[in-house]
């Protein structure tokens, strides 16, 4: 590996701390330091608003697919299916 880039082995998993790695990422991007900071407050504030383990979903509405795949133009409500078993599968299927 070239010595210039050593610092990026193991960059996530390495033993690097925070501190470090945001001043290696603030280095090679092109983002300043509050950009940067910003970033990383909005990213938290939306891993704040994930459900967490044990919490209800969230209802929504999506549409189903029919059993080629393609879209049927029917859609269906999380809510609607209260007290039933629901299997969610997240994918692309284009």
């Amino acid at each position: 590996m070239d010595s210039r880039y050593e610092h990026f082995k193991d960059f996530s998993a390495g033993p690097l701390g925070f501190a470090e790695k945001r001043k290696i990422w603030i280095e090679i991007s092109d983002l300043s330091e509050d950009e940067f900071d910003a970033m990383q407050a909005a990213n938290k504030a939306r891993q704040d608003r994930v459900p967490k383990v044990g919490d209800m979903a969230p209802d929504f509405e999506i549409e189903r697919l029919n059993r080629d795949r393609k879209r049927s133009g029917e859609f269906v409500k999380l809510s609607s299916l209260r007290g039933r078993s629901v299997a969610l599968a997240f994918g692309s299927y284009t």
